[in-house]
């Protein structure tokens, strides 16, 4: 019971840190006129921490149900 509660925690926290990173100062420090892997570094940028977010709520909803 208390791992369930500790994982609703660790959502919660990774909803903030979300909205920390798709926030304006953040995500300006990105808009440069610089390619990687063929994509702007701003789109790259954002699909890096889209994906990355994405892992870390599996990772941590998939723990917590053990």
């Amino acid at each position: 019971m208390m791992r369930k509660g500790l994982a609703g925690q660790r959502l919660v926290a990774v909803f903030l840190v979300g909205v920390l990173l798709f926030n304006y100062p953040l995500m300006s420090l990105f808009d440069r006129p610089v390619m990687v892997f063929g994509l702007p570094l701003f789109h790259a940028s954002l699909f890096i921490a889209w994906a990355g977010l994405i892992a870390l709520m599996a990772w941590i909803a998939e723990r917590g149900s053990r």
